[in-house]
């Protein structure tokens, strides 16, 4: 056994009962693959935006589509994308579908990244920039 072995050893043993409570503390491991599925949802520039637009105001995916300058077929593959996330929820109006944040966690969750990343300047996110 050379030095680094016997260092290690003695990390290892020093550290056993503060990485066993901690190992306690984690969340199961099918609740953290869905906490990821969660976040891969923010992956896609294009339902980020979306979720911007419905900061602002509830639309209809033709208005959304709009705004975006995009095709309704793109827009509404990412509605049907945010809706079975749970980020966005939907109403009839008529003949056309309403959509609306779901609740104020998503702006939350928004804001949190976007002050997280602007506290690096060359992120992009500058003053006033936040919702």
């Amino acid at each position: 056994m050379n030095n680094d072995d016997v260092k290690l050893e003695a990390i290892n043993a020093e550290n056993e009962e503060l990485t066993e409570r901690v190992k306690g503390m984690l969340p199961r491991e099918e609740s953290l693959f869905s906490l990821a599925d969660f976040f891969k949802i923010f992956g896609d520039s294009t339902r980020i935006k979306i979720l911007y637009v419905l900061f602002e105001s509830e639309m209809c995916v033709n208005d959304i589509a709009c705004t975006l300058e995009m095709t309704v077929s793109a827009v509404s593959h990412q509605l049907k994308v945010l809706r079975q996330a749970r980020l966005i929820s939907a109403r009839r109006e008529g003949k056309s579908f309403i959509y609306q944040l779901a609740d104020d966690h998503v702006k939350d969750i928004i804001n949190c990244a976007v002050e997280h990343l602007s506290e690096e300047p060359e992120n992009g996110f500058g003053a006033g920039e936040e919702n």
